[in-house]
């Protein structure tokens, strides 16, 4: 029986990992919104420096979930987890009572909405280790990695992880089911907490520019991350510091999301990622100066950009 698969949020992570799904025999329509008339007329091309190149032309595409027919096996939502959204109130159209709910978002602390909103779905947390990037309307450059880990986080799992992470595998990107996925999200916050926001309170510089100047400041912001998740039951590798690092280095110098939503105009997750660490910190008596200093920074630069946007619409 075919897989049926609902993208919500097809940009940079949802059209890359729709279209593998595609590639694996699923069918996979998609919600978009900026992108829809694009990619409804031409579909999504996709570039990439050691997949090759390759069309998706997704079975539908929609402007919103409550225009999906049928029944979904799995909605996935690669939005950005931002306030200004409410995932609830996106997904819950497309969502019945055998759909999993994957979740492929950036950010620690954003389960307990999901849960609470849909407790007889399985819920499937999902972490993507790749540098990939909406380079214009349907257009997702690739630059590097790719790697998949889900996990089951609703009270009553079920095999539906298993057979997700089969699919990927089908496709050619490595996808692993994980047994701790919340402590894998903590440790994928050590990567996002220092060069998300460095990105763009540098003014724009790329992944390797920072690194190259500013490695004990990136170390340090890793570090605090490491022992907040530590605090709250979630302890980090030893290595985990020290293999982010190394692997930025192995990869080609990019823009991160964050620096291409500040470049647009667009909502920043800095809440997802700093914020909820941050409160996360202050609920378990850690200080944390460097991430404190940083999220002040990037509030500050939240207002600047707000004030700059209110200011162009005037003009």
């Amino acid at each position: 029986m075919t897989p049926k698969v609902l993208v919500i949020g097809a940009g940079a992570i949802g059209g890359f990992y729709g279209s593998l799904l595609a590639k694996a025999k699923a069918e996979v329509a998609v919600v978009c919104r900026s992108d829809y008339a694009q990619v409804k007329k031409h579909g999504i091309n996709i570039s990439s420096e050691t997949l090759g190149n390759w069309h998706f032309r997704p079975s539908r595409v929609l402007q919103h979930a409550s225009e999906y027919e049928g029944v979904a096996d799995f909605v996935l939502l690669c939005t950005k987890v931002i306030p200004e959204l409410d995932r609830v109130t996106l997904i819950r159209p497309a969502v019945k009572p055998q759909t999993s709910i994957v979740f492929i978002q950036n950010g620690v602390g954003i389960e307990n909405e999901l849960l609470d909103a849909f407790p007889n779905n399985d819920i499937i947390s999902g972490l993507a280790f790749i540098g990939c990037n909406r380079i214009g309307p349907g257009e997702i450059k690739h630059l590097a990695y790719g790697r998949l880990s889900l996990g089951t986080i609703s009270s009553h799992p079920g095999t539906k992880t298993a057979a997700l992470c089969e699919l990927f595998n089908k496709s050619g990107i490595e996808c692993s089911a994980s047994d701790d996925i919340i402590r894998d999200r903590w440790r994928k916050c050590v990567w996002n907490a220092a060069f998300n926001p460095l990105s763009v309170l540098s003014g724009g510089l790329l992944t390797l520019d920072i690194l190259h100047s500013q490695e004990p400041l990136v170390r340090n912001i890793m570090q605090e991350i490491s022992i907040i998740a530590a605090a709250i039951g979630h302890t980090l590798p030893t290595d985990s510091i020290d293999m982010s690092i190394s692997s930025t280095y192995g990869m080609p110098s990019y823009k991160t999301s964050m620096l291409l939503d500040f470049e647009n105009g667009h909502p920043m997750e800095t809440e997802a990622i700093l914020g909820n660490a941050l409160r996360a910190a202050n609920g378990a008596g850690i200080a944390s100066p460097h991430i404190e200093t940083v999220y002040a920074l990037m509030k500050l630069r939240d207002i600047k950009s707000g004030t700059a946007l209110a200011n162009s619409k005037h003009e």
